[in-house]
């Protein structure tokens, strides 16, 4: 499936971090970060997660909510949270259903084997649900700091 900037982001229910299941339409109203990543306390995937944990005030103050999003167990996420002291939520998508919606379950190669995984991606949702901007095949280094300029752009161009 081929998500592009404008369309109404896919919804979804998955179980949270915060207790429960989180159904992305029930953020309608407010800009939603939703981050897709790997796995769980891997290099890569650990420094944007704590890329994001260290810009999450500056993103509050935007009203902006913050999503991770792996294949990993609630158990595993709660760890992860744990260990890194992350403070946003983390969803669990376990069956691969929502990343294969976004477009995120994709084949990849290390050391030239091949196999499915998760592109590294960040889709920026306006308040009215709807897809404002879309980074795939992410590196990580500079990463939050060019979502957080969409943001205020995003935030910018609302109140004018």
């Amino acid at each position: 499936m081929s998500l592009d900037v404008g369309q109404k982001a896919p919804d979804f229910t998955l179980p949270s971090t915060e207790g429960g299941a989180l159904t992305l339409s029930s953020l309608k109203g407010k800009p939603v970060v939703l981050y897709f990543y790997p796995k769980d306390d891997t290099p890569g995937c650990t420094m944007e997660s704590c890329d994001f944990r260290d810009n999450f005030a500056a993103l509050k103050k935007q009203d902006v909510h913050v999503l991770g999003l792996s294949k990993d167990s609630i158990k595993s996420h709660l760890k992860f949270i744990a260990k890194h002291d992350l403070n946003f939520p983390l969803l669990s998508d376990e069956e691969g259903k929502v990343v294969e919606t976004y477009g995120a379950w994709v084949e990849k190669s290390m050391y030239g084997k091949k196999y499915m995984g998760i592109d590294r991606s960040t889709f920026l949702i306006d308040a009215d649900g709807k897809l404002a901007r879309i980074w795939r095949n992410v590196k990580v280094t500079g990463h939050v700091a060019e979502v957080m300029d969409e943001v205020k752009k995003l935030k910018s161009a609302k109140a004018a």
